[in-house]
């Protein structure tokens, strides 16, 4: 097997080795044993402890992969058409509240990032992420406070969907519909959204 070859499949090892530690994780939450994790991702705990030499590695490499995981998620929704700022952020609302179950599962009250929080170096993780989102939607030309505000209402969106059983799915769209609306310029948004005498 050629040394190309042997990194491909590392590589896929690896991938398989995350794949299954995130839905185990969301699934199963952090009781969860590398036996177990080992045995879903097809690879024996010899093999996953080869890639991964311990269980504080495996999670910390778990969470930084969810990360990376949201933002090609959420970029996935960027609207290069959109002539006005605010780009990103209205790819944050849309991913969040409905176009990515990856993401609405991260949020989930049992999801990935709630089994984690008490991973010892999760706080540090989480800082770093929510600082890289903060400049990268305050470079996106938006005014911090609507920054704020749509950010904080979508998580809290996705949030209520998941866990109230009378936040139907109606009302998370209308929520995104209505969020997104709030990142356009005032002459782009419906009149019901303008500032009275604008």
């Amino acid at each position: 097997m050629s040394q190309v070859n042997q990194v491909r499949d590392a590589e896929r090892t690896k991938r398989h080795i995350l794949d299954s530690t995130v839905r185990l994780l969301s699934a199963e939450g952090t009781g969860v044993t590398l036996a177990r994790i080992a045995q879903d991702a097809g690879v024996s705990k010899g093999g996953l402890l080869h890639h991964f030499e311990n269980r504080d590695h495996l999670l910390y490499a778990a969470l930084i992969d969810a990360n990376e995981r949201f933002r090609e998620e959420v970029m996935q929704f960027v609207d290069l058409s959109e002539n006005v700022p605010g780009k990103v952020l209205r790819a944050y609302v849309r991913a969040l509240c409905g176009g990515s179950e990856f993401v609405m599962r991260a949020f989930s009250s049992s999801g990935l990032w709630t089994q984690l929080q008490s991973y010892a170096g999760a706080k540090e993780i989480f800082q770093s992420d929510s600082v890289q989102w903060e400049t990268d939607l305050a470079a996106d030309g938006l005014d911090d406070d609507v920054i704020l505000i749509v950010r904080l209402a979508a998580e809290g969106a996705v949030g209520a969907w998941l866990v109230e059983s009378t936040f139907s799915d109606d009302h998370l769209v209308r929520a995104r519909d209505r969020l997104v609306e709030l990142t356009l310029p005032d002459g782009d948004q419906p009149a019901s959204l303008r500032t009275p005498g604008n």
